[in-house]
C-alpha cells in the first residue's frame, strides 16, 4: 500500500495560519481642507443615520441641501487653520500610533488605521484582512466613552462590511476605555506639568455633545435617564450611557489629581440645531466662570484621542476667546494621547485581552 506523506505548510504559511487583524477607527477628517473635500467629508458623515438619528427621507434634503453647502466654506477656513505639513492631526496620529503598535504586537499581529469617514477606509482595511485568512479580527474604535454616533457607528459599519464574507473569522469589538488607568495617567500627568507652572482656579471637562434624544433613545430601562443626578454613578441600568461615562472619566481624572470639590465642572460642547443637547453646555458654563470671577482655567477634552478641530481649535481658541471676552485671563488645553507612548501601552493591553 502507498505512503501518504503529510503535507507540511510552508513557514510563511504557519504564520499567517495564527496572525490576528488589528483595526484601528477613528472618526475621519477631509482628505484636504479645501472646501470640496471638506464638503464630501461632511455629507458622508453627517449622512450616517446614527450621527443625525432621523428618517432618511428627511436627513438627505438636510445634509445635502443645507449643511454642507454652507457649512463647508467655514469649516474649509477652520481646517485650514488646523492642517500642518503632515496634514491633518487626526490623520497623522493615528499614522503614528499604527506603527507604534504595530511594532509593539510583534509579527502575529497586522494593525491597520482606518477612518469611519473618509480615508484610509474601513472597506478597504477590511478587504485586506479579508485576503489574509487571520484567525480572528479585532476592532477598537478610537472613543473613550460609547455612542450610538461613534463607537455603535463603527460596530454597525463592521458587521455590514462582513455580513457579505463566506467565511467570518472570530470577531472582538473593544467598546470603551474611558475608565483604563492609562487613559486617565495621560491626561493626569500632562495636566501636572501646567498645574505646576500655574495655580489655576478650575478645572473644566469638555466633552463632545450628543442630543437628548439619543440618550432617551439608548435608554433599555425607559426611565433611567433622566439628564441630572442620574449620571453621578455608573451602575448596570446606565453602563452604556455616554452622559455618564464621561461624568465617570470626570470622577476618576478628579481623584487622580486630588482636585477639591467645587473646582472643576463637566460640560458639552458642539451642539449643532435647536433640539436640546445634554448639558450643562461648556460655552455657557465658560462664560458664568468668567463673569463670577474665576481668572484661569485648565481645560481637559477627553473624549478625543487625537487633537483635532474640536480641541485644538473649538477648546484651545475659540473657547479661550469667549473666556477673554468674559473677565478671563489664563486659558489653557491639556493635549490629547496623539501619539504618546501611554496611549500604545492602552491599546496594546486592549489588543491582547480581547
Amino acid at each position: 500500500m502507498q505512503t501518504i506523506e503529510p503535507q507540511t505548510l510552508s513557514e510563511s504559511q504557519q504564520k499567517m495560519k495564527f496572525k490576528t487583524g488589528v483595526l484601528i477607527v477613528n472618526l475621519g477628517t477631509p482628505d484636504s481642507p479645501n472646501t470640496p473635500d471638506v464638503r464630501k467629508y461632511l455629507r458622508e458623515f453627517l449622512m450616517d443615520g446614527r450621527v443625525i438619528d432621523i428618517p432618511a427621507i428627511g436627513r438627505w434634503p438636510l445634509v445635502n441641501l443645507i449643511i454642507a453647502p454652507f457649512r463647508s466654506p467655514k469649516s474649509a477656513k477652520i481646517y485650514k487653520e488646523l492642517w500642518e505639513d503632515r496634514g491633518s492631526p487626526l490623520k497623522f496620529y493615528g499614522e503614528d500610533v499604527e506603527k507604534m503598535l504595530q511594532d509593539r504586537l510583534g509579527e502575529d499581529y497586522v494593525v491597520k488605521l482606518a477612518m469611519r469617514y473618509q480615508s484610509p477606509s474601513m472597506d478597504d482595511a477590511l478587504e485586506q484582512f479579508k485576503k489574509s485568512g487571520f484567525q480572528k479580527i479585532i476592532v477598537v474604535p478610537f472613543f473613550p466613552q460609547y455612542a450610538s454616533a461613534s463607537t455603535g457607528s463603527v460596530f454597525e459599519k463592521t458587521m455590514k462590511i462582513m455580513s457579505g464574507w463566506q467565511i467570518i473569522p472570530e470577531v472582538k469589538f473593544t467598546n470603551t476605555f474611558f475608565d483604563h488607568p492609562k487613559f486617565i495617567q495621560h491626561f493626569a500627568d500632562t495636566a501636572r506639568k501646567y498645574m505646576a507652572e500655574t495655580n489655576f482656579e478650575h478645572f473644566l471637562f469638555s466633552y463632545h455633545g450628543l442630543p437628548e434624544r439619543q440618550m432617551t433613545k439608548g435608554d433599555c430601562t425607559g426611565n433611567t435617564c433622566k439628564f441630572g443626578s442620574c449620571c453621578d454613578t455608573l451602575h448596570s441600568m446606565n453602563q452604556y450611557c455616554y452622559r455618564a461615562q464621561c461624568f465617570a472619566t470626570t470622577r476618576l481624572m478628579v481623584k487622580e489629581l486630588g482636585l477639591k470639590e467645587g473646582t472643576y465642572t463637566t460640560a458639552f460642547q458642539s451642539r449643532l440645531g435647536s433640539d436640546p443637547w445634554i448639558k450643562p453646555y461648556t460655552d455657557d458654563v465658560i462664560k458664568d466662570l468668567a463673569k463670577a470671577g474665576t481668572k484661569s482655567v485648565l481645560a481637559f477634552s477627553p473624549a478625543f484621542v487625537s487633537d483635532c478641530l474640536e480641541t485644538t481649535i473649538e477648546v484651545g481658541e475659540e473657547y479661550k476667546e469667549i473666556f477673554e471676552e468674559n473677565g478671563g485671563e489664563h486659558w489653557q488645553l491639556v493635549e490629547s494621547l496623539n501619539n504618546s507612548p501611554l496611549w500604545v501601552d492602552l491599546l496594546e493591553d486592549l489588543v491582547r485581552k480581547s
